[in-house]
């Protein structure tokens, strides 16, 4: 199973690693904090991100945790999976989709077409975010993809309505 096979994979230091950097992410504190990094330094183009990056971010939210998580109830991957005691850390929630995900993958998809250096620098923490929540036993890999696939469609979604209502605005 793919899921065992990246649990027992992954070396312990790079699970403590992984396990920060999901941790910055939790409650999209890691998001907001790039969001205001770009706005503050990024002039004109770190504002259009942040608030791209943003907007899709709240919108992947609503979709695979307002949405998704009440319909498909999953249970989490089995506890005697995991090699290690970050499984008893996981949300009793359903495990589809992986909304971690999804905010992560939003940010950084609806970011990068105004500023691409910025949503590159993002790139490391949103794959990072992805493979942790498989490694703890909180995610199959399908939830994670589900997770992806919601934030590219919101970034979409997102970048597609703001540009229609900023057009009728200038117009």
């Amino acid at each position: 199973m793919v899921t065992q096979r990246v649990a027992f994979r992954i070396p312990p230091s790079v699970g403590k690693v992984l396990s920060a950097v999901e941790e910055t992410a939790e409650s999209t504190k890691l998001w907001c904090g790039a969001a205001a990094a770009m706005a503050s330094l990024g002039g004109w183009r770190g504002r259009k991100a942040a608030v791209n990056g943003l907007a899709a971010l709240v919108l992947a939210q609503l979709i695979s945790n307002g949405l998704c998580k009440q319909v498909a109830d999953r249970p989490r991957p089995p506890k005697e999976w995991f090699p290690h005691d970050e499984v008893d850390d996981r949300p009793d929630s359903s495990s589809f989709p992986s909304g971690h995900t999804a905010a992560a993958v939003a940010f950084t998809a609806a970011a990068a077409p105004a500023w691409p250096a910025a949503a590159t620098a993002c790139a490391l923490p949103t794959a990072m975010v992805a493979l942790e929540r498989v490694q703890s036993g909180s995610h199959y890999p399908t939830d994670v993809a589900a997770g992806a696939a919601i934030g590219l469609a919101s970034a979409w979604l997102t970048r597609r309505s703001l540009g229609l209502i900023l057009r009728r605005w200038l117009i």
